[in-house]
């Protein structure tokens, strides 16, 4: 996106109406120009510090990527394709079918036959998944383009956020009753039902699990009490969903989910960005932008009016697998229970209502930091070497004098390579790609896919 608008920034410098593609170009009057303090914001950020406590870029190729962009043109604009509310969203948009018949899979449970291995969706390329993963691409790129060149309305006021840590496990949230009055229920510790091992037609799950099933299987049952038999008290929180897993209460080594959860709201002007650390679905997300919206916009200060937006920012800070509506919840992949979206809808009207006022609101619990208790199977790099004579980074094969290339053309470099698990990198690269311009010595960092790295010792 950003390579085709730097393309036809230059293009149209005489003209805004020229055509790319089939799509007609505008640059936007909506983009500003870049601040005088730029390498200062550069530096700022530069300066930060990682999880692990270490500065963010102290590596000498990570040097090496910043001063480059220093020098490097600026990019104009920057393009970001988010998730939003992507729960029970799908590529594969011709529908799902059974592998062995062709036959469309039954519509309840996702299944040929009783069986949910044999059913797949197909998306628009189909049988050619590659193909249809660049059709979805195309698509996307053409509507983002089609939104460029139509945007008009410019964003003004204020930048704000309020953010909170929420105890998921056992937050109390007010409903309202049919006939007037309330009522205070609780969301619960997090567990998984007998449905969400049976996957989605994008990907289906083993064995003989369905979709949708509100039943369970007693075999199944016997298998999770050698992890974890869920009490009464969960059982009736939970249900009408089966647990499978009572991942909330399983905490050896570690806990097994997160039961503290960050939310955030964003303004931008009249943007209103709603961070969730999930997977909406649809319908959810609908419902949640629609409470936030009636909270700013009822106020009576007409602070916000009816050209408010509210978007929301999926999978956002931290992850705890999906959040459903009441009507949806057997699909038992809401971990906290019954009334999972009605406390998200509750928190985020605290915080649209604090943004609104300018008020503060409580941080929370704080999750733990699991940073130093973290067990992985994957042995440490305990001899990593070159042959004699050849050291580290040292080039094998490279490329022939006076060799020129095109867009698109593959360039081969064979190189004596560390093992990566040497250093990860973080925040850096491990393989920065200058550009000489002219005789001079300054370099341009381009961005380029780098396939594969070799001998290794």
């Amino acid at each position: 996106m950003e390579d085709w608008f730097e393309q036809n920034r230059i293009k149209s410098s005489d003209t805004n109406k020229s055509v790319t593609d089939g799509i007609p170009q505008r640059v936007s009057n909506i983009i500003p120009h870049i601040h005088d303090n730029h390498h200062e914001l550069l530096e700022l950020v530069a300066s930060f510090q990682s999880s692990s406590g270490r500065p963010a870029t102290r590596t000498s190729s990570a040097r090496r990527v910043r001063g480059a962009l220093r020098q490097a043109d600026k990019p104009g604009f920057v393009s970001a394709f988010c998730q939003t509310n992507c729960g029970d969203v799908s590529p594969n948009v011709l529908g799902a079918f059974c592998t062995d018949t062709g036959l469309p899979c039954d519509f309840d449970h996702s299944t040929c036959g009783g069986k949910n291995e044999l059913c797949y969706g197909r998306g628009p390329g189909y049988p050619n998944e590659f193909e249809s993963t660049r059709i979805i691409g195309e698509r996307q790129f053409k509507k983002a383009a089609d939104l460029f060149n139509t945007a008009s309305e410019q964003l003004k006021g204020k930048v704000d956020y309020r953010h909170a840590y929420l105890d998921f496990s056992q937050l109390e949230v007010t409903l309202s009753k049919e006939g007037g009055g309330s009522e205070v229920v609780k969301t619960c510790p997090a567990a998984m039902g007998f449905g969400f091992t049976a996957g989605t037609t994008d990907g289906p799950g083993a064995f003989d699990f369905k979709q949708g099933d509100d039943k369970g299987n007693p075999f199944w049952r016997l298998v999770r009490n050698l992890l974890k038999t869920p009490d009464k008290k969960q059982v009736d929180c939970q249900h009408p969903k089966p647990i499978l897993l009572d991942t909330g209460e399983m905490k050896k080594p570690y806990d097994w989910v997160p039961s503290i959860l960050p939310i955030q709201i964003l303004r931008i002007g009249q943007l209103v960005i709603l961070s969730v650390p999930g997977e909406f679905t649809t319908m959810s997300g609908r419902r949640l932008r629609d409470a936030v919206k009636t909270v700013l916009t009822s106020s009576g200060t007409g602070e916000f009016g009816s050209n408010i937006h509210i978007v929301i920012a999926g999978l956002t800070n931290t992850y705890s697998q999906y959040v459903a509506t009441l009507e949806e919840y057997q699909g038992a992949s809401t971990p906290y229970g019954l009334h999972t979206l009605s406390a998200y809808i509750q928190e985020f009207q605290k915080l649209a209502s604090a943004l609104l006022k300018g008020q503060p609101v409580e941080a929370g619990p704080q999750p733990p930091d699991l940073l130093n208790k973290q067990i992985s199977l994957l042995t440490p790099v305990t001899v990593d070497s070159t042959p004699a004579g050849r050291n580290f980074g040292d080039v094998s094969s490279y490329v022939p004098a006076n060799s020129t290339f095109k867009s698109g053309s593959i360039v081969t470099i064979i190189f004596w390579s560390a093992c990566p698990r040497n250093d990860l990198m973080t925040e850096g690269t491990f393989a920065p790609v200058e550009m000489l311009q002219g005789k001079d010595t300054s370099v341009r960092f381009m961005t380029t896919m780098i396939s594969a790295f070799v001998l290794s010792g």
